[in-house]
């Protein structure tokens, strides 16, 4: 005598559920090593942007930096908060070494790698941190996100002041490096 069929309940029903869960699955997994990815970008930033003018073709004033880096964002603690200045800092940087008038003795391929790099970052920070950059609760002088601004707005008119000359890049490719560094710092704020 044969044995009664059972049911076997399908899996396939199921399968629509599971494709909706893992593009959130791989945002969760890859957000969750942040920090690591984080210092890494960091270090390899660095390396670009020494690669992109070991040396200027001619000796350069090394200016007094008229563009301080805010004190304001020395003292951020919260995780979140320093997330969001990293990826404030990573745009206004990206819109910075993005500009035509770079010069001629840069060395182009890894002036492109660093902002494919950046570019990279900037889309995967906002990936992990839906919302990031659009309020601002803080008002005044104290407002970190403010001071970003100025601070890059700065930078932007020493090189209009300086008509973008090499030696100008090459104090701004100085002071990119000192954001990597307060950047780097920032990081170790940041939640893992």
């Amino acid at each position: 005598m044969a044995a009664p069929a059972t049911r076997h309940p399908c899996l396939w029903h199921g399968a629509p559920v599971l494709l909706l869960l893992l593009p959130a699955l791989s945002a969760a997994l890859s957000c969750a090593n942040l920090r690591t990815r984080q210092s890494t970008f960091n270090w390899d930033s660095l390396q670009l942007l020494h690669a992109m003018a070991p040396s200027p073709p001619q000796p350069c004033d090394q200016h007094d930096a008229p563009f301080p880096f805010p004190k304001t964002l020395l003292a951020i603690q919260a995780p979140r908060q320093a997330t969001d200045a990293i990826l404030r800092i990573l745009r206004h940087l990206f819109a910075t070494l993005s500009n035509e008038n770079i010069p001629a003795h840069w060395d182009s391929q890894a002036h492109q790698q660093l902002l494919n790099q950046l570019h990279s970052q900037i889309q995967h920070l906002q990936r992990c941190l839906p919302g990031t950059g659009t309020d601002s609760k803080s008002q005044g002088p104290h407002n970190p996100w403010l001071s970003i601004t100025t601070y890059f707005r700065r930078i932007q008119d020493f090189l209009r002041t300086h008509n973008h000359s090499p030696c100008a890049w090459d104090n701004v490719r100085l002071e990119a490096h000192t954001c990597f560094q307060r950047i780097h710092n920032l990081t170790r704020t940041m939640a893992d």
